[in-house]
């Protein structure tokens, strides 16, 4: 998972890097928050960020507020990295969409904990949005199959949007993913399968 650090210190945000790296991260590093927002502005955006508070020109805060403002952001998970630590400078940074916070300097196990719970956040965002891509799609395919469906009076075959011909078998399960198990109704055997076993008995009789 790819993971935007953002810092004014030089020594911090290499550190920062370096760690993220090692843990297995894809790291895009910003000197400060006006570089971290232009960042974001790309389309491979990282869904998840560690911010420092304090930044010339953009502060981590200021950023956040940016980025839960964006319809195509909001949903990162945003770590802010501060020397803060009261009640009321915390309740600021979670009021502005920071999802945590991490004390500075930062104690490595303690932040690689909250990174690695904010990846397994986007992770399992990321599933439930494929997920719910799929029963649109799906919702989509059953609404096709509730319209208005051409189909051949003699062979039965349906009709797709590129005018090719499908058996009905073929087609649904193109778009529903359903199989058939072939079998005869009654009335069939009544009317087609039995008249065509007397006519074979007689045929052998003969």
């Amino acid at each position: 998972m790819k993971i935007l650090i953002a810092d004014d210190d030089p020594q911090l945000l290499r550190l920062l890097e370096m760690t993220l790296e090692a843990w297995g991260y894809e790291v895009a590093a910003a000197s400060d928050g006006a570089e971290a927002w232009e960042a974001l502005q790309a389309a491979d955006a990282p869904p998840l960020a560690v911010l420092d508070w304090v930044m010339p020109a953009v502060d981590g805060v200021t950023l956040c507020r940016r980025i839960r403002a964006a319809p195509c952001l909001r949903h990162m998970y945003l770590i802010l990295l501060t020397a803060r630590r009261n009640r009321e400078d915390i309740i600021e940074a979670l009021e502005a969409g920071a999802d945590d916070h991490v004390g500075k300097p930062f104690d490595r196990a303690e932040l690689r904990a909250r990174v690695d719970v904010g990846a397994r956040v986007m992770r399992l965002q990321s599933d439930l949005a494929a997920r719910v891509r799929e029963l649109e799609e799906a919702l989509s395919r059953v609404r096709e199959l509730q319209g208005l469906l051409p189909i051949c009076s003699y062979c039965k075959r349906v009709r797709d949007d590129q005018n090719y011909w499908h058996q009905v078998e073929a087609y649904i399960h193109a778009r529903l993913d359903t199989r058939f198990s072939h079998n005869i109704c009654p009335e069939c055997y009544e009317s087609v399968v039995k008249p065509q076993l007397a006519e074979a008995r007689a045929a052998q009789r003969g």
